[in-house]
């Protein structure tokens, strides 16, 4: 069995023999992870709408009125305004009435599915998606003549081969009502325009990260929160806009992911709102360690940075706010000096270490050496 076609891969389906519809999604894009499937549920209340996946990870839900036998990643034809479009499978039962229920969807609005597609059905879709790269090139070409500010990312043909769907983005309003009628008269299909942000247009044309993995907004992210500078500043990470931009040129999602730890986390630490005054003198904080709790400190005329636990920072504080100094960020009664103090000593255990290994190769090559050099004996046993 050849592998699916949404893709290009071929090869021997394993698993459920499935050809690509099994439970995980295969290689379908914003795929989800039906975890209902194998519990048994109500046949009398089952619910008979479905989430269909188009081009580029759009999901809209449509209703089985045929009570057809479907299976996650089936290819079906649906009902679509002036014309039907073809469509695959991603999620079915109850799962759909949360999804509707959390995208505010009535079933008012919902189409129907009309039956499984064919072969025939498959191969005329094949031939209109080899209508979407020419059309992109030649639109391009006729925005740059119309010289119209805006950037054409996408096109979704319909299957029936009736209809073109043009995704765009621009920072400005854009009139293109000449950029329809030249579009309609060339390609003799109706034309939609369809503007998106500039992360629903990574999404929609993927991707590799900084991270070595697929985009988020690609794979699996749906709704796009607002990514301030704040949360790489509460992160002590570096304000570096090539750094912290995405290929979308906006602020990376992932600076959300692991926020509100870092803000938890920040509830132990103290806010300085000047150095600290010490008798060996004024300590200015280069580095915190959110974590560990743990900031380190560094003199004016010292290049050392001193790690200091947090209880000792808020102790040096509360002295500095009566008027009175420590004799030094480090004391000897302070508790856990030892511990603190051992993190300064990382370069000199390692360079003890080397030396004894070094040492003990020197003592190693010297006794062989002697081996060597010592000439056998003449006497032998009577």
């Amino acid at each position: 069995m050849a592998g699916c076609s949404s893709c290009g891969t071929s090869g021997t389906a394993a698993g459920c023999n499935n050809n690509g519809g099994c439970q995980t999604g295969g290689c379908n894009k914003m795929n989800v992870f039906d975890w209902l499937s194998n519990m048994d549920l109500p046949v009398v209340d089952k619910f008979d709408i479905v989430e269909i996946r188009f081009k580029g990870g759009r999901k809209e839900f449509f209703q089985n009125a045929e009570n057809l036998t479907l299976h996650t990643g089936d290819a079906v034809v649906v009902d679509v305004p002036n014309g039907h479009h073809l469509g695959y499978v991603s999620l079915q039962g109850e799962l759909v009435r949360l999804q509707m229920q959390k995208k505010k969807v009535t079933e008012d609005e919902i189409r129907k599915i009309y039956r499984l597609a064919h072969e025939k059905d498959l191969e005329k879709y094949e031939e209109v998606q080899k209508r979407e790269m020419p059309t992109l090139y030649r639109t391009r070409q006729i925005i740059q003549d119309l010289k119209l500010e805006m950037k054409l990312s996408d096109i979704e043909y319909q299957a029936d081969n009736s209809k073109a769907t043009f995704y765009y983005s621009a920072d400005d309003r854009v009139d293109f009502r000449e950029l329809i009628k030249i579009l309609a008269g060339e390609f003799k299909i109706r034309v939609e325009m369809r503007q998106i942000s500039l992360r629903q247009e990574a999404g929609r044309l993927g991707g590799i990260g900084s991270c070595g993995r697929e985009l988020c907004c690609s794979t699996w992210l749906s709704d796009f929160k607002s990514v301030s500078t704040s949360a790489a500043r509460y992160q002590n990470l570096s304000l570096n806009p090539s750094k912290l931009s995405g290929q979308c040129g906006r602020l990376k999602c992932c600076l959300n992911y692991e926020l509100d730890t870092y803000m938890e986390a920040l509830k132990d630490i103290p806010e300085l709102e000047k150095p600290l005054l010490t008798e060996k003198g004024v300590a200015k904080l280069q580095k915190t360690d959110i974590f560990r709790k743990i900031m380190w400190f560094g003199y004016d005329d010292e290049n050392t940075w001193h790690p200091i636990d947090v209880d000792r920072v808020n102790q040096i504080i509360a002295l500095n706010s009566k008027g009175k100094k420590p004799a030094s960020l480090l004391e000897d009664d302070v508790p856990g000096q030892g511990e603190l103090n051992s993190l300064n000593s990382d370069l000199e255990k390692m360079d003890k270490k080397f030396n004894q290994k070094a040492g003990n190769k020197r003592k190693k090559r010297n006794k062989n050496k002697r081996r060597k050099g010592r000439k056998p004996s003449n006497n032998t046993n009577k």
